[in-house]
């Protein structure tokens, strides 16, 4: 009986160390050691902060490194590094959607990396082809109503797009602002998709008649919606979630029934950055469930693209249909963002609601 219980032992013993090793192959122990040799590491990140702080906290775990980080929306990071011209203050981004990363590659601010763990990957829609940035998740664009604020006003929540223009939501609507907010952004690529450039362009001027405001952060509209200063916001679904889980039964989550877009949470290297091994390693983790699964736990309920992460169950407890997206074109909005941007400027005719600061 001991001979059997130490052979089980053992072998249990062995399975662990299997299992253990498989883990550690995922990622390259010389660059981990290289990384180390650095001690050092400054994340800007773009997700929600609770996020940010969890998994910048468990990379330190992980591998004894020091981990800077700071909060800033798409368009703030994107600013800055474009104004350290090649000498970024920071090594790594973290979240946020990837049209304003698409903006950077074009201004040569991102170094591509090949990460040996985007063979976790679901799908290559989810990484930049010449490894410029990698998706970590994906959120569903779409809007969050105040059930009660609308009960009261006497009005029905909106179902699709072109509801929003409806008069009857005149100041009730808030949308982020495309200066600093990635969320706004990938709303006027989708738009100028769905509609053409032109006829994008005529419904923001009637839909800006109805915002109320324009937040820097796009997460912004969806923490008002619970409090009732914002009856509708435009933005990630994801966000709403994150409201009605911390006790706002007053929201209602609505995909917008012609269709929607939806963004690709990524990481990427700046180039120029002063730790690179630390920042190859971060890209290696990013993409591995050590840092994925900690979304769930920490106010962030998007879908995950890597194939051995664990799915939030949230995020499909809330019935959102992923299938009801248009085949958005990540190429043209890599091209074309900067210009929609001025355009849709241009045409609400931007004054001190866009300002950056």
């Amino acid at each position: 009986m001991k001979k059997m219980v130490a052979l089980l032992l053992t072998t249990l013993m062995l399975l662990s160390m299997v299992s253990f090793a498989a883990a550690e192959e995922a990622i390259d122990p010389a660059l981990i050691a290289a990384a180390q040799a650095e001690g050092e590491l400054t994340v800007y990140a773009s997700c929600e902060e609770a996020y940010m702080n969890a998994a910048c906290d468990q990379f330190e775990k992980l591998y004894g490194i020091t981990v800077n980080r700071q909060r800033l929306s798409t368009g703030e990071v994107a600013a800055k590094i474009e104004e350290e011209k090649g000498n970024p203050s920071a090594d790594v981004w973290f979240g946020g959607t990837t049209d304003p990363y698409n903006e950077s590659i074009g201004k040569g601010l991102l170094e591509a990396y090949q990460a040996k763990n985007a063979s976790h990957l679901i799908s290559d829609l989810y990484r930049d082809a010449e490894g410029y940035w990698y998706g970590i998740y994906k959120g569903l664009l779409g809007f969050m109503v105040n059930t009660e604020e609308l009960a009261r006003l006497g009005l029905e929540a909106p179902t699709d797009w072109d509801d929003l223009i409806k008069p009857e939501y005149k100041g009730l609507i808030w949308l982020s602002n495309p200066n600093t907010a990635g969320t706004a952004k990938l709303v006027i690529n989708t738009m100028v998709q769905m509609k053409g450039h032109d006829a994008a362009m005529e419904y923001f001027k009637e839909l800006d008649k109805n915002i109320a405001q324009y937040t820097k952060s796009g997460s912004g509209p969806s923490k008002m919606v619970g409090p009732g200063e914002c009856v509708i916001g435009i933005g990630f679904l994801h966000d709403g979630i994150t409201q009605i889980l911390a006790g706002y039964d007053n929201i209602a989550l609505v995909v917008p029934s012609s269709g929607t877009s939806y963004e690709v949470g990524a990481t990427a290297i700046f180039a120029g950055n002063k730790h690179p091994n630390a920042a190859k390693l971060w890209i290696e983790y990013a993409l591995s469930p050590d840092c994925v699964n900690l979304a769930k736990e920490n106010e962030s309920y998007q879908f995950l693209v890597i194939d051995n992460a664990e799915q939030p169950a949230e995020a499909a407890q809330f019935g959102l249909d992923m299938n009801n997206t248009i085949a958005y074109d990540f190429e043209d909005a890599k091209a074309n963002t900067s210009k929609y941007v001025e355009d849709f400027l241009a045409a609400v005719e931007a004054d001190s609601r866009f300002k950056t600061e």
